[in-house]
This record gives C-alpha cells, structure tokens and sequence, in this order.
C-alpha cells in the first residue's frame, strides 16, 4: 500500500520509523514548519521531518490544510492507498480525509472514549489514574471519534512522569501501528476491488473496527496558569501535578518573592493538622523539605530554584537557604 504519514513529534516520529522499517510504503510525510527553539531561537526541523530527510522521503509542511488546493492537490496526485496521523497538530478537513483510498487511520495515546483531544497522556497522569493505553481508530471530522480497530493497554507507575509514560507509549503506539496496517492491508486482499462507495464499511467490517461509546472525556491543551502549585489541596494531588508537568513545564510555588519549580516529590503518609497549606516543616540536608498540604505532606526530591538549573535536594540546600515556617505561595 502507498501510504502518507502525517506527524511532527518524537512520539510520532516512533511509529513512522515502526511503519518504515516493517516495509510500508511511505511515499510522503506531512509535518509542521520548522520553528524556531532555544535560547538561541535556532530554526530545528521536527522528529518527523529529520527522519524522513534521512529516508529520502518526500516531505510537505503546509501552514494551513483547509483550503489549501495547492496542497490537496498534491496529496491526490499521489494516490495513496492509507493515511496515518499521529499527533499532527492540526485538524484536518474532509476533502483531505477523503483522499486515500482505504481511509486514514490516528494513533492515539489513550483508551478510547476516554481523553478525547490533545493531551491525553498528560491528562491521564494528573489525574492519578491507574491504567492508560494506545488506541488505533478510523478518523472522521469529530476529533478522536471515529471507529475503534485496536487498543493495547498499559499500567502507569505511581510515580510515572509525563516524560516517561510518554516515552513507554510512544513505542507501543508504533508496535500497535505496525499491526492495525497490517490487519487493514490484509483484510483488503480479502475484498473485491470495486468503485462501490462503501469500500470503506467493508474494509471496517473485516478488521472489526467498533463504534466508540459516547461516556467520553475531554483531554484539552495544557495551560500554563495550571502549573501553580494550590498548597490547599491534598498531597496526591500535588503528587500528580509535579509529574503529569514534568518535563512540560514544571510545576511551582513562589518563595519570598522568587519562583521555585517542583520536579520530583514524594507523599508522606504523616499529617499534622496545626501546619498551614504551603508551610515549610522541615528544611536540612539531614531532614530534607517537607512541605504541609491541605490533606497530608510532600517530601521534595529534585527542584529548582529561580534562574538555576534543575538538581536534587540536598544540591538546592548546600546553596540556600529557607526558614522552617516559611509558607508558599
């Protein structure tokens, strides 16, 4: 099958190297433009893009889809039998879903219904959940609504970071793409080649593809308002906040008037009632930071202080200094 990849992470850029080294034909990947990153504001390519570039793969990276007839066109004129997206970044529009024969299938980072939208690795590690996946679907012009073809499921750590679980599901969504692909091309060789219109229904009827259950929820961008610690709620969830943002953006509090950034915390079983949300109860390299929430204590493990580099605790506290008593804000 001919096949135009559609991506721009490194979390996509793993199932197009999956789909490429298990011999599909890829005859085009659409990624974003190239952006401007760092310090130094230096122009980088995507991890899909620098891939393909070395594959000798053909690349677009359209600013816009929708209405984009120079684009369109191009694609349609490549015939492709498949299209597979995976965190594209853009929504795209029905004379594009259209175009491939066979449709276009998305590599999803979640147990569908559940996290519908842009972020559901993230969304599934600050909520504390227990258990997440991959999910492979048939797409149609409802975001992450279309018909179900495989799912793998995946327990998450208790201390899991987004980073991480980012990382493990990256992978399995490559592997599980490889097999929905596969399941698809050989379920077409079962179907009579026809110009009938419901080529598609057949092709999801032969792979078992299923209707999505509409008990869905919502998994939106990140905000950047979110990542200020709110010491009034419990330790778990401050838990979770630090590691669903690590590595994003960081989780923080303000200290005397300078940000602190929260990358690795404990829970401490312990409670004492008397403290207030935020109030530092222990501060030595022989104690550690032990912190008061609005229902339990968090002990820190890696920070980082305003203007310096992420380290561990006892590296923070050989250079500052913070009074027990002292409340965050």
């Amino acid at each position: 099958m001919n096949i135009i990849f559609m991506g721009t992470p490194d979390f996509a850029k793993e199932s197009l190297e999956k789909i490429y080294n298990a011999g599909h034909n890829i005859v085009a990947v659409v990624t974003n433009p190239d952006k401007p990153k760092g310090r130094g504001m230096k122009v980088i390519a995507s991890p899909v893009k620098e891939f393909a570039v070395k594959k000798n793969i053909k690349v677009f990276q359209p600013l816009k889809i929708k209405n984009n007839e120079e684009f369109i066109g191009e694609i349609k004129s490549l015939n492709p039998d498949l299209m597979v997206v995976v965190a594209y970044g853009k929504i795209l529009p029905k004379e594009v879903l259209d175009i491939p024969k066979y449709g276009a299938i998305n590599v999803h980072g979640s147990i569908l219904p559940k996290y519908r939208g842009a972020a559901p690795i993230q969304w599934a590690v600050l909520n504390g959940d227990k258990e997440t996946g991959i999910t492979t679907m048939f797409m149609d012009l409802e975001m992450d609504a279309g018909d179900i073809i495989l799912t793998e499921k995946v327990e998450i750590d208790d201390d899991e970071t987004t980073g991480e679980l980012w990382n493990r599901l990256s992978i399995i969504g490559g592997e599980l793409l490889v097999k929905t692909v596969d399941l698809i091309e050989n379920s077409v060789k079962t179907i009579e080649e026809t110009s009938d219109e419901n080529l598609l229904e057949k092709i999801k009827k032969k792979v078992g593809a299923k209707k999505q259950p509409e008990n869905y929820s919502l998994a939106p961008m990140l905000s950047k308002e979110m990542s200020k610690i709110d010491w009034t709620k419990s330790a778990r969830e401050i838990h979770n906040l630090v590691r669903g943002l690590d590595p994003i953006m960081g989780a923080y509090s303000m200290c005397d008037g300078k940000k602190i950034k929260f990358w690795k915390v404990n829970v401490v079983d312990y409670d004492n009632k008397t403290n207030k949300p935020g109030e530092i109860l222990t501060c030595s390299k022989k104690e550690g930071l032990k912190i008061q929430t609005g229902n339990g204590i968090i002990e820190v493990i890696e920070i980082q202080g305003e203007n310096a580099k992420r380290m561990d605790i006892k590296s923070f506290l050989n250079g500052t200094q913070i009074k027990v008593g002292t409340i965050l804000q």
